[in-house]
């Protein structure tokens, strides 16, 4: 997890909101590998739903991000709210990732030039493997 982008949301002593940030690549059919950062998931406890809890962790981390001067933010979500942050699915029709993904949910904000058309989404480092 990248913790300097990560944030969660609590109201007293009790967590109603969290956002994580992960370090992952993006690997070209030349082999090249960029760095990138997947974030999600973003998780608010159903009785804080609405109350725009998501919307400013959201903020948050983007401008933690922004600040760091950091690479492309890769999530899967919806376009209609993710699209009000910068994210869109422009560049990433022909982008593979592990197991099935709509393409139309697969969202990219930050610099889109330099980008390969084609390429594999892939941990930034080897992970241990979850039974």
């Amino acid at each position: 997890m990248l913790a300097p982008f990560s944030v969660v949301a609590v109201e007293g002593d009790t967590l109603v909101g969290s956002l994580q940030c992960w370090p992952i690549r993006l690997r070209s059919v030349g082999g090249s590998r960029l760095p990138m950062i997947l974030l999600g998931p973003v998780a608010v406890s159903a009785a804080h739903e609405g109350l725009g809890i998501g919307s400013a962790m959201m903020r948050a981390s983007l401008a933690a991000i922004d600040a760091a001067n950091s690479p492309p933010v890769l999530l899967i979500g919806d376009a209609p709210y993710y699209g009000r942050f910068g994210f869109t699915a422009a560049a990433t029709r022909h982008w593979q990732l592990p197991g099935p993904v709509d393409h139309d949910r697969l969202l990219l904000r930050g610099p889109m030039t330099g980008l390969p058309r084609i390429a594999w989404v892939e941990p930034a480092a080897t992970t241990a493997k979850v039974a």
